[in-house]
């Protein structure tokens, strides 16, 4: 990006974040995409309050009246298998989810390896992966690693999010 184009807050940060000045444009979009379709996600479809277990209850309430329509995230869902599942086994990015207990880690497993295909936990385990990306993002695990190789994760994000909000109005 040249530099008359750039925010204050872009040039504070190119100067102090470790490795913002050398993210990439698309990445830099994605990444700040993603901060403000969370934000509406959590308030219009999370009641401002999101957390694992009210994700997976919002699953089971969409699966049970029958909106779930989980097929309409297969292509986020063989990206985020085939960068957490590869060669028969977990890839060294899956540990970096920093999944815990809340977050459903067998049921994410199980769906990534895809020993697990029903509608329902497919979608939950989406939801576990943005949540994860949401909080790692947000808590600051990002930064661990200057936030490279970020663009797929935050693009297939926010078009679950996006398809979301647009099938789960407030």
């Amino acid at each position: 990006m040249s530099e008359d184009n750039r925010t204050a807050s872009e040039k504070w940060l190119e100067d102090r974040a470790p490795g913002f000045k050398d993210l990439p444009e698309p990445d830099r979009r994605a990444i700040f995409d993603f901060a403000f379709l969370w934000s509406l996600f959590e308030s219009q479809v999370m009641g401002n309050f999101a957390q694992a277990g009210r994700i997976r209850a919002k699953v089971d309430e969409w699966a049970g009246v029958g909106n779930l329509d989980a097929g309409l995230y297969d292509w986020e869902l063989v990206y985020f298998r085939n960068r957490y599942f590869a060669d028969g086994k977990l890839t060294y990015h899956f540990d970096f989810l920093f999944l815990r207990n809340t977050d459903h880690p067998e049921l994410v497993k199980a769906v990534l390896e895809g020993a697990n295909n029903d509608p329902r936990d497919r979608m939950l385990a989406l939801l576990m992966i943005v949540w994860r990306l949401r909080n790692n993002l947000f808590h600051g695990a990002k930064w661990a690693y200057e936030l490279r190789d970020q663009l797929g994760n935050f693009t297939h994000a926010n078009s679950v999010l996006m398809r979301i909000l647009d099938r789960h109005p407030a």
